[in-house]
């Protein structure tokens, strides 16, 4: 992306992303990190039921359709749907960290208008790690997974503990997800987005 704010450039010492030794295997579905997020949740009758499935090294693709709920201008995606889209996909690439992390600044290019019905084909990669930040980016294409981009993303992310999430969450909301018997399901609930 040209024009790239100061905030998405990783310092000169920061490290090249390393996969975690538990991470889902290349091509596995990761499904749903919470059932209620508007990104990817099956539990939202109006959200993206975004599917994303693990990449090599630390990288996802993902797909979701646009609907006519999603739309801005008629028979347009909505700048900020797609805008999401991209959000989830860049925040599914820390479960291949194993790490919670939570957006901090989202940087994303419209590049051409994504029509309602259009599977939007995405693909994104952590670029650098430095300390608690996660640098990342993500592109967005219609008309297949080599169609031309419609839009991108750079991120950056931010480590945090599952104290974030308790400290600034609804109460009722936090207690059902802890007390999920689901191991994988509970920690998932608190893996992405602030």
């Amino acid at each position: 992306m040209s024009g790239t704010s100061a905030a998405l450039q990783p310092p000169a010492d920061a490290v090249k992303p390393v996969r975690h030794p538990d991470a889902p295997a290349p091509g596995e579905l990761l499904g749903a990190h919470y059932a209620h997020c508007f990104g990817c949740g099956e539990g939202q009758p109006h959200g993206l039921h975004l599917q994303a499935r693990a990449g090599e090294g630390v990288s996802v693709t993902a797909e979701f359709t646009v609907k006519a709920a999603h739309q801005g201008a008629p028979g347009l995606a909505h700048g900020g749907v797609l805008a999401t889209a991209l959000d989830e996909t860049l925040g599914s690439l820390n479960w291949l960290l194993r790490v919670i992390a939570v957006t901090g600044r989202l940087e994303t290019d419209f590049v051409r208008p994504v029509p309602v019905d259009t599977v939007l084909h995405l693909d994104a990669e952590v670029t650098a790690v430095h300390g608690r930040k996660i640098f990342s980016r993500a592109t967005g294409r219609i008309g297949g997974p080599d169609g031309p981009v419609a839009v991108r993303a750079e991120a950056l992310f931010i480590e945090v503990k599952v104290d974030h999430f308790i400290e600034n969450g609804r109460s009722a909301e936090i207690q059902a997800a802890m007390a999920d018997p689901d191991q994988v399901r509970r920690a998932r609930a608190f893996e992405v987005n602030p």
